[in-house]
C-alpha cells in the first residue's frame, strides 16, 4: 500500500512497484482514509510506504495507528525529510513493534525503492521462521524444569587478524514439536513469574561445561552470559555465580556477564556492591546494548565494567549513514578513555567490517562471523570462518 497526500508522486510510486513486478496494490491519499481501507482488508499488506508529511493525520501517527491495531507485516518510510528525523521515526516504529525496511529519501526511483524492497523477503523469512506458537507459563516451567531451555553460542572475534577470542551465551527452546523459540517470546514470561534468575544461573552452569569441554579439545574462548536486572538486587549473586563456575571447572576471569545499560540505569544506586563483588571474584562485566539507554558518563565511571557492547542498531548500515557512524565512533572513543574492551554487535557485512576496522574497534560479533549454534556445532562454525575464502 501506498499512502501519500500528492497524487502525482502517489501515482509515481505505483508505477514504480508495478514495474518492479508487485502484483497487488493499493493506495491513499491520506491516514484516515488508508487507516478505513487497511481494516477492511482480508490480508494485511506484505509493506506500507508511508509519506510522513501529510494533511490531517501526519505520517508518524499513522505508524502508531499501524502498530497498535497491527496492520501491516512492514513500513517504508519515503520522504524529504532530514535524516535524523526519519532515523528517530524509524527507531519509534521499531520500538512499536513494527518490522521497518530502510527509509527512502524522496524522489522515489526504481532502483532507490528495489534496494529498499530487497530487504522484504528477509523479512518475510523472519516471519516465518520466528513463530513460537503458544506459550503458556506452565508449559514454561515445565522447559526450564526438563532442561529444554539451552545456550547456542555465537563467536566474537579479533578485527585485526580474525581469531575467535570468545562466544556469548544464547538462550534457545527448542519445544516438543521441535519449533525453536527466541529468547524475545519466553524471557518477559519468565521475568513475570521471577523465574529469570533461574534461567540465568541454568545458561551460565551448562555454557560453562561447554566451555570446559571446548578447552579440553586445545579450544580456549572467553564466554559471555546476560545476566538479569535482578541481579543486582541480590546480594548473594555473587557467590553462587563463582560456585556454579568453579563446580564447571572454568576460571571465573575467563567469564564475562553481560548487562544491559537499561538494567544498570534502574539498578545501579543499589547494586554496585554486587557489581563490585563480581569483579573482586575475578568476572569480567559487559555493558550489553550500549548506546539504547540513556545512561550518563558519571553512572558509566562507577561502575567496575570491563567491556562495552555496542548496540547493533547502530552497526547496521553505519557505514553508509555518517550520523550512525558518528555513534559507534563516539561509543568507541569513550571505551579507550575508560580502559574497556568494544565489542560490536551485529556485523553483517563487509562494509560493517571494514568501518569498524578503520575506527579502530577490537572485538566483532554478527552474522557475518556466524549465527548462534548449538555447542556441537561451534568448532565447525569457527572452522568454516577460518578458511581462506573469509
Amino acid at each position: 500500500m501506498v499512502v501519500e497526500d500528492h497524487g502525482f508522486q502517489r501515482r509515481m510510486a505505483l508505477r514504480l512497484l508495478s514495474e518492479l513486478g508487485v502484483a497487488r496494490l493499493h493506495e491513499a491519499g491520506d491516514g484516515a482514509s488508508a487507516l478505513r481501507l487497511l481494516r477492511s482488508l482480508a490480508q494485511v499488506p506484505d509493506v506500507v510506504l508511508v509519506d510522513l508529511d501529510m494533511p490531517g493525520m501526519d505520517g508518524i501517527e499513522f505508524i502508531d495507528h499501524l502498530a497498535r491495531e497491527h496492520l501491516a507485516r512492514a513500513i517504508l518510510v519515503v520522504s524529504a525529510l532530514d535524516a535524523a528525523l526519519l532515523h528517530t521515526v524509524q527507531t519509534m516504529a521499531r520500538a512499536c513493534g513494527l518490522r521497518v525496511l530502510e527509509a527512502v529519501p524522496k524522489p522515489l526511483t526504481r532502483s532507490k525503492l528495489a534496494q529498499a524492497l530487497a530487504g522484504l523477503e528477509l523479512v518475510a523469512a523472519t516471519v516465518a521462521d520466528d513463530d513460537p506458537g503458544e506459550i503458556g507459563l506452565d508449559s514454561l516451567r515445565a522447559a526450564l524444569a526438563a532442561g529444554e531451555i539451552v545456550p547456542w553460542f555465537q563467536p566474537q572475534v579479533e578485527l585485526g587478524n580474525g581469531r575467535a577470542i570468545g562466544v556469548e551465551a544464547l538462550a534457545r527452546w527448542t519445544r516438543g514439536d521441535g519449533r525453536l523459540v527466541l529468547p524475545h517470546h519466553f524471557l518477559p514470561l519468565l521475568e513475570s513469574a521471577d523465574l529469570v534468575d533461574e534461567l540465568t544461573e541454568q545458561m551460565l552452569a551448562q555454557a560453562c561445561r561447554w566451555k570446559r569441554q571446548w578447552d579440553r579439545s586445545g579450544l580456549r574462548l572467553k564466554l559471555s552470559v546476560n545476566v538479569s536486572a535482578s541481579t543486582l538486587d541480590d546480594a548473594g549473586a555473587a557467590d553462587r555465580y563463582q560456585r556454579i563456575v568453579r563446580e564447571a571447572g572454568v576460571d571465573p576471569a575467563e567469564v564475562v556477564l553481560e548487562l544491559t545499560e537499561s538494567s544498570l540505569i534502574a539498578d545501579a544506586a543499589r547494586g554496585l556492591g554486587v557489581l563490585a563483588r563480581l569483579r573482586l571474584k575475578g568476572f569480567g562485566l559487559s555493558i550489553d546494548d550500549f548506546g539504547t539507554g540513556w545512561s550518563s558518563l558519571s553512572q558509566l565511571s562507577q561502575v567496575p565494567f570491563t567491556e562495552l557492547k555496542i548496540d547493533q542498531e547502530f552497526i547496521a548500515g553505519a557505514s553508509q549513514q555518517p550520523r550512525k557512524r558518528a555513534v559507534v565512533e563516539a561509543s568507541l572513543d569513550l571505551a579507550r578513555k575508560l580502559g574497556l574492551d568494544a565489542v560490536a554487535e551485529g556485523v553483517e557485512t563487509v562494509e560493517d567490517w571494514q568501518m569498524l576496522a578503520e575506527l579502530g574497534c577490537a572485538i566483532a560479533q554478527g552474522r557475518l562471523i556466524g549465527d548462534a549454534v548449538p555447542g556441537e556445532e561451534l568448532p565447525a562454525l569457527l572452522g568454516r570462518w577460518r578458511r581462506p575464502e573469509h
